[in-house]
C-alpha cells in the first residue's frame, strides 16, 4: 500500500478561515479536471489567524501535484 502525504497550504489574518475553506474548492477542481482518483480534502480552523486547506495524495501523485499546486508543506498521513 503507497504512502498517504497530506498537503497543506497555511493561511493567516482575519481572513484565514474564509480563505481556507474557499482554496478547498479549488483543490476539488483541480482533481475533477486532472481525473485523479484522489478523494480527500479539508479544510481546518486552527485560531481565529490561521487555517489550513488540505488534500490528501499517493505518493504516485505526489510530484504532480506539489509542482502545479505548490503547497506550503506536507506530513504524513
Amino acid at each position: 500500500m503507497q504512502r498517504q502525504i497530506k498537503l497543506i497550504w497555511d493561511f493567516r489574518g482575519p481572513a484565514a478561515a474564509k480563505t481556507a475553506e474557499h482554496h478547498e474548492i479549488h483543490l476539488k477542481e483541480y482533481i475533477e479536471i486532472e481525473k485523479l482518483p484522489l478523494k480527500i480534502t479539508g479544510f481546518q480552523i486552527l485560531n481565529d489567524m490561521h487555517a489550513i486547506a488540505f488534500m490528501v495524495v499517493t505518493d504516485e501523485h505526489m510530484i504532480q501535484v506539489r509542482d502545479a499546486l505548490k503547497p506550503h508543506r506536507g506530513e504524513l498521513a
